[in-house]
């Protein structure tokens, strides 16, 4: 057994003590063995997620190893050596220790890391438990504040048991500290676990059918097609290829000249479908993979999401830590009359790039309108999200888009060619011109605006719709800006800056801006609440 089970735990016949008898100690832990899979995975990983990176020197070294075969086994034994020196560095470098109601963490082979959390000012702790790490009963334990992302940490291998206690006594401290009532203190670990257990409801799960129906409607094929675009002549030449080699001559048949519309059509149509069929089936895959099992609830003032088949995530997030309610709806979604929910807390605007982002949030993943109005009257009862009325920006958005940015370049492309006798270019500019300017149409018909007495609500998107609502007292910056042309008609752009990031709302009437920028900062300067 490992030398923080034996500190820490002693015997896993025995029942778990309070941690306070056991967290004060000087002795810096080491975590399992098992954290070199971890850190193998998390590498592996890495890799893949910027694979689109290294494809053009893959590409370029491809002809090379080709034509010198016996480069690959001292090239692969010298990756894989740097590999498994790495990671077990990775895990020979990582120490904790629990002193003092702090939680200490060391880690960092070049670039050392160090971490001191206290208890009373961690704000989410999510347990993180991959496949390889279930039949031995460990997890991993995440942990962060309202700060910076540098102020996160976590414990990648404890035991399942001592984590869940670990985790209670986090959240109770964080309790005692932000309470008002005198004996909180009273209140013992185990009782409060008891109590969490007892008091837990359940508020939404999701099914195998809307985790298919999520994954096709946030297919996201676009994105990658878009990082494979330099290969597509190679692609299309392989692809010929391998057809000849099963005789089928794929270049005469897809020789248009005389063949009929309706055959051409479904051609097309034929050709997309198998294109596009792969990549939705790994989008189905990714969405199962991410919320199997999906279930919210609530305990308190807490929200717990749990989910994962491969990894199982649990999160957790206090509705004080809640900063706004986003109802994302994409073109799919809005035919299929199915929502995304996500609940936007402190830190989601940096960790939103990060590769494990969906799995640090609480997004609640297609569920009907019913649904969603009863998730968000749970976090914002007096709320007015879907029955206030929304303003539209002004259309002077269009003229300056569209009139004074994007048709002056058109057209300067177009008189170019024209002059250069490359009239064939035409037919590429003249399309991106009519679909840029539809996007810019349907940004200013989405974006609207609107509040009352406590909120702020934003309405933007393209073909699909996001609804976005926020407390006012949230706001931590609001900004006034007003370019000349906006000062001429009398109008000017807001932006609210929240601890989930930053909101828009453009070319809206200058009086409401004013309006808006000194409610808010009332609210803020007399509000006693606390943002997080």
């Amino acid at each position: 057994m490992d030398k923080s089970t034996t500190t820490l735990e002693s015997d896993d016949e025995v029942t778990i003590q309070p941690l306070a008898s056991k967290q004060n100690t000087k002795d810096w832990q080491r975590i399992s063995p098992i954290a070199i899979i971890y850190f193998l995975a998390k590498f592996v990983v890495g890799f893949l997620s910027n694979i689109v990176v290294f494809l053009p020197a893959l590409y370029l070294g491809y002809d090379n190893f080709i034509a010198h075969p016996h480069l690959w086994l001292p090239i692969g034994l010298a990756i894989l050596a740097i590999i498994m020196i790495s990671t077990f560095l990775s895990f020979y470098f990582f120490q904790y220790r629990l002193y003092q109601d702090h939680i200490e963490i060391r880690s960092g082979v070049i670039s050392k890391k160090y971490v001191n959390l206290p208890f009373a000012k961690i704000q989410n702790v999510k347990l993180e438990q991959p496949l390889y790490y279930r039949p031995f009963g460990f997890t991993c334990l995440q942990l962060d504040t309202a700060g910076s992302a540098m102020q996160e940490a976590k414990v990648v291998a404890l035991k399942v048991d001592f984590a869940e206690q670990l985790k209670v006594e986090i959240l109770a401290q964080h309790k005692i500290a932000s309470s008002v009532v005198a004996d909180a203190k009273a209140e013992t670990v185990n009782d409060l676990a008891s109590k969490n257990r007892n008091n837990e409801t359940i508020l939404n799960t999701r099914s195998i059918t809307d985790l298919i129906i999520h994954g096709l409607t946030n297919n996201r094929i676009w994105i990658f097609l878009g990082g494979l675009a330099p290969f597509f002549d190679d692609f299309g030449r392989y692809i010929v290829e391998f057809f000849n080699g099963l005789g089928i001559d794929l270049e005469k048949f897809l020789t248009f000249a005389d063949k009929p519309m309706w055959q051409v059509g479904l051609y097309a149509l034929t050709l997309t479908f198998i294109i596009l069929l792969p990549f939705t089936l790994f989008s189905i895959a990714g969405s199962i993979i991410t919320f199997y099992q999906f279930t919210l609830s609530k305990v308190g003032d807490r929200y717990i999401r749990r989910s994962g088949l491969l990894t199982k995530y649990e999160v957790t997030m206090r509705l004080s830590r809640l900063q706004m309610v986003v109802r994302q709806q994409d073109w799919l979604d809005v035919i299929l009359k199915r929502i995304n929910l996500k609940f936007e807390q402190s830190n989601s605007a940096l960790n939103q790039y990060q590769a494990s982002a969906e799995n640090n949030r609480i997004i609640v993943p297609s569920i009907n309108p019913s649904e969603c109005l009863a998730l968000v009257n749970n976090v914002y009862p007096t709320n007015k999200m879907m029955t206030v009325d929304y303003q539209k920006i002004s259309k002077r958005f269009l003229l300056r888009n569209l009139g004074y940015i994007l048709t002056p370049i058109f057209i300067s492309l177009l008189v170019f060619f024209i002059s250069v006798e490359k009239t064939n270019l035409l037919m590429a500019i003249i399309p991106g011109y009519l679909f840029v300017g539809l996007l810019i149409f349907m940004r200013w018909f989405r974006w609207g605006y609107a509040k009352d007495e406590d909120f702020i609500y934003i309405r933007k998107g393209y073909f699909g719709v996001d609804y976005y609502c926020f407390p006012i007292f949230k706001s931590q910056q609001v900004q006034f800006k007003q370019s000349w042309f906006q000062k001429r008609h009398k109008l000017s752009s807001v932006r609210v800056v929240l601890a989930a990031g930053a909101q828009d709302i453009p070319f809206i009437k200058q009086e409401f801006a004013y309006q808006l920028l000194d409610n808010a900062l009332y609210q803020v300067e007399s509000s006693r609440k606390s943002w997080m």
